[in-house]
């Protein structure tokens, strides 16, 4: 196996692993995946600004900055949100979490380091991946709101409690 094709396997694969040992929601780390990428598109240019007062090389340091933009939701609701699936929940958080995998692979691939994101991109697989990426990103869209509606609280009983 090429060692781009591993990197892309691994950023595939391990939020789908990490999502699923530790029973995180991975609905809300999908939708948290797409608020840092809205606030990575944001910012960027601001704090591409703060980044070049403290990093020499302007290529690197905007890259860096865009990175942290984009995870710092995921990692935090990753955080927050650990053993929040339970029981036959976790065979259906499956579905996001692969959502996750494969948004995570497209919006952080181009922020690697130059050399290494050039290397990946020549790759058959990058390019299959990027004429999927409407497709992923409509899809994933489509599971969380599904999983939103459908595996939202149950209020049956609550009525009582507060009369």
């Amino acid at each position: 196996m090429n060692a781009n094709i591993a990197i892309l396997a691994g950023l595939l694969l391990a939020p789908v692993l990490i999502l699923m040992i530790l029973r995180i929601n991975a609905t809300l780390v999908f939708l948290s995946l797409c608020l840092g990428y809205v606030v990575m598109q944001s910012l960027g240019a601001d704090a591409q600004s703060f980044a070049e007062t403290f990093m020499t090389h302007a290529a690197l340091s905007t890259n860096i900055m865009k990175l942290v933009l984009l995870l710092f939701p995921v990692i935090f609701t990753m955080i927050f949100m650990i053993r929040t699936v339970r029981g036959g929940k976790l065979v259906l958080n499956v579905l996001p979490a692969l959502a996750v995998g494969c948004l995570m692979v497209l919006l952080v691939v181009p922020l690697l380091t130059p050399g290494l994101s050039h290397a990946i991109a020549n790759t058959s697989a990058w390019h299959q991946a990027v004429r999927l990426q409407s497709l992923v990103v409509g899809i994933g869209a489509l599971i969380s709101l599904l999983f939103i509606w459908m595996l939202r609280p149950s209020h049956s009983g609550a009525k009582g409690k507060h009369e």
